[in-house]
């Protein structure tokens, strides 16, 4: 029997009838809370990569190239995210969610602490950017497992009726990291001098990520396997070959599907949320801290963006809120960028209100992880997830900034052709329906 046929079916969980429980509230609060933080490791960096150039390389190299080599050690945590996420849901689909789930926390965790303490290149020299270069890969390869890993978890423990606002609320807790770190890096500028931060400042939120991310890897030991992976322990129907290669072999189709949507995914977070700030001070002529506000307002929005996209799933189906959210991400990031600069009122508001239909990547999961068989779901969604992040999140920046040499718009446009490709993958069969989240032996309807 394939692996397709265990896992048709027809519900997006575990039990139609079963409402929200105490355990299923605490799955939720320890998997986002765990999400917040590994995501708040994995982009603190980005915020001190300035102060981190200066102390982790000569203070004669050029400062053009110090940066490139600064961000270049940033980009090699996309670069790991394909390898540890396919390791991580490899030992997941065959020996547990839950252990898995446990282990990518404390890899970003580690890490973190670790460069918190780093001793800088003029202590120790060319070892200070080695060091500082593997951490990042560790946290690349953790932050791969994640991910996919958080959602499968919370997908395969929720009810049915309350699927998308499972994973809608996890989502809303990974995004929680990035408002988390721009909250904490702009404290931390506002309290100290810039001579402190280079000093010892820049060393808190590191520490501060690493302790806590160590406190969610204690807590998560209270989580529960899910209840679908030990069903195919019970069965014995765990995979039985490598994961990887029966997803290559059966399930292209839903690897390139899961992709694609990744890859609108990636140009909502990396152009609207993260590459925007820097291109509203650089093309706009923006106060770097009004963009910061206005950023803020954004992440806040599509936080509960997420929420509110999971919550409508479940009501009106997926299909129609992938079509709704990327229609609305087309009109307002046009509304957005053709109104700059505008007054700072209207900065806010536009870029709150774009931040908000940006909630609708809360569909990708909603949507990618049901289109992957129980047996092999962890590998398949951890596969086509990482290996599009890693190619097109690393070169959407690139893409744009050779881009607005010719055309101040090119984010809207990239932002409106991706929003294009959301809304054609909404219409196709995989947006509204996809495998069971239990494993079945006989076919069934199929879920919404």
């Amino acid at each position: 029997m394939t692996t397709s046929s265990l896992a048709e079916g027809a519900s997006a969980t575990s039990t139609p009838a079963r409402t929200l429980g105490s355990r299923d509230y605490k799955t939720l609060a320890l998997s986002a809370l765990g999400g917040t933080l590994e995501f708040y490791d994995f982009v603190i960096y980005v915020f001190f990569a300035t102060v981190l150039g200066g102390l982790f390389f000569p203070v004669d190299m050029p400062d053009w190239l110090r940066q490139l080599q600064t961000f270049g050690i940033f980009a090699a945590g996309y670069l790991a995210r394909p390898l540890g996420g396919i390791v991580i849901a490899h030992f997941g689909d065959l020996l547990g969610r839950k252990r898995m789930f446990t282990l990518s926390i404390f890899l970003m965790a580690a890490p973190t602490l670790v460069i918190g303490l780093l001793p800088t290149y003029a202590s120790i020299g060319v070892a200070a950017p080695l060091l500082l270069l593997a951490m990042r890969v560790l946290q690349g390869a953790a932050i791969g497992g994640e991910m996919p890993g958080a959602w499968v978890f919370v997908a395969e423990h929720v009810p049915a009726r309350r699927y998308g606002f499972g994973i809608g609320t996890l989502t809303s807790g990974i995004t929680g990291g990035i408002l988390l770190g721009s909250l904490v890096a702009v404290a931390i500028n506002s309290r100290y001098t810039p001579d402190e931060v280079s000093g010892f400042a820049w060393r808190i939120p590191f520490i501060l990520g690493g302790v806590f991310g160590l406190v969610s890897v204690y807590l998560r030991r209270f989580l529960h396997e899910t209840p679908v992976f030990q069903e195919l322990a019970d069965r014995r129907s765990v995979a039985r070959e490598l994961p990887l290669k029966t997803i290559l072999r059966e399930h292209r189709a839903a690897s390139l599907y899961v992709g694609l949507l990744t890859w609108v995914l990636s140009a909502a977070i990396v152009v609207v949320v993260l590459y925007t700030p820097t291109y509203l001070q650089k093309v706009h002529h923006v106060p770097a801290t009004l963009a910061l506000e206005a950023n803020a307002v954004a992440t806040l929005m599509l936080t509960l963006g997420c929420i509110a996209v999971g919550w409508a799933s479940d009501r009106i189906g997926t299909r129609a809120v992938m079509l709704v959210g990327w229609a609305g991400l087309l009109v307002t990031s046009y509304l957005f960028y053709t109104g700059l600069p505008g007054t700072p009122a209207s900065l806010v508001w536009h870029y709150g209100l774009v931040g908000l239909f940006v909630g609708t990547i809360a569909t990708v999961p909603i949507a990618g992880v049901r289109a992957f068989p129980a047996p092999v779901r962890f590998t398949g969604l951890s596969f086509a997830y990482n290996m599009s992040y890693a190619i097109f999140g690393g070169l959407t920046p690139v893409i744009l900034t050779l881009w607005l040499q010719h055309d101040p718009m090119a984010p809207a446009h990239y932002v409106a052709a991706l929003a294009v490709l959301g809304f054609v993958l909404g219409l196709l069969p995989l947006g509204a329906r996809g495998h069971a989240m239990r494993p079945a032996a006989g076919g069934a309807t199929m879920a919404r």
